[in-house]
């Protein structure tokens, strides 16, 4: 649109800086966090943990009044003792057993200390189920796979958001006068296989014991798109409470299931 400016820049840049600087910031909303599985973990953590770190410091500076991360609920961690829904007050466990959530949680943690530090910015963080569209996130480049992996023996229930719902919750979250953590769900919670079936997808059933290093072979050589870091996703629950975000931020989300298990075969 005419009316937006876009700057190319680092976040940890004397540019980045400039921007708000100059810029008259009315709001930031961060959704800047790097997942990308290939990278090099260094190269990673700097641009997440320090970019952050950076963005921060610039919105007290220069007295951004509203700050909203995009998070998301995998920050929880998928694991055999979970609860059946999680709240915002459950810890942040995921990256106890995979260290590749390890810069998600970092984030996360770094932003809710400047929620309850600097009070005068209404600080907002959202931390949505499995966000699913045309885009190239790994729950819906894990639904396009046409023969994708399943664990033997496992059919964990899973909670889907269309990504138009997350625009929606997003504007929630820059209501002025809201700040707080917030889990964003969508319209319900469904086994794994029925979301396969309902996108006519042929899963390959993997033993568990062998799943690990056959996908690390695969995912190394280019064969499969699938993050061994995502496997405890397919084999595990973490499943939230929504219910803070529907009384708080007034959201509720628009698509249902059927339209949002098939956003992954939208159009990019």
């Amino acid at each position: 649109p005419k009316d937006i400016e876009h700057h190319l820049v680092d976040l940890r840049s004397k540019k980045a800086r400039d921007i708000f600087r100059v810029g008259d910031v009315d709001a930031l909303v961060h959704l800047g966090v790097m997942h990308d599985p290939r990278a090099r973990p260094a190269e990673l953590y700097s641009w997440n943990i320090t970019g952050t770190t950076k963005l921060l410091e610039y919105c007290q500076t220069y007295k951004v009044p509203k700050v909203v991360l995009l998070s998301s609920a995998n920050v929880y961690g998928p694991r055999p003792d979970n609860p059946q829904f999680l709240t915002e007050d459950a810890p942040l466990l995921a990256a106890q057993r995979f260290p590749q959530m390890r810069d998600l949680v970092e984030i996360d943690h770094l932003v809710s200390t400047f929620l309850w530090r600097a009070r005068e910015v209404e600080t907002v963080i959202l931390r949505p189920v499995h966000i699913v569209g045309p885009m190239h996130n790994a729950p819906s480049n894990y639904l396009r796979i046409e023969r994708p992996p399943i664990l033997l023996g496992f059919d964990p229930m899973v909670q889907l958001i269309h990504y138009q719902d997350i625009a929606d919750a997003i504007v929630c979250a820059l209501e002025p006068g809201r700040r707080g953590i917030y889990n964003i769900t969508g319209p319900g919670e469904v086994p794994l296989s029925t979301i396969l079936d309902e996108l006519k997808r042929q899963p390959m059933p993997i033993p568990h014991p062998l799943a690990k290093p056959l996908l690390s072979l695969a995912f190394r050589l280019g064969y499969s798109s699938f993050p061994v870091a995502e496997l405890d996703f397919i084999r595990y629950v973490c499943m939230v409470d929504g219910r803070r975000a529907s009384a708080e931020l007034g959201f509720r989300p628009h698509y249902g299931l059927r339209d949002t298990i098939h956003a992954v075969d939208e159009p990019a």
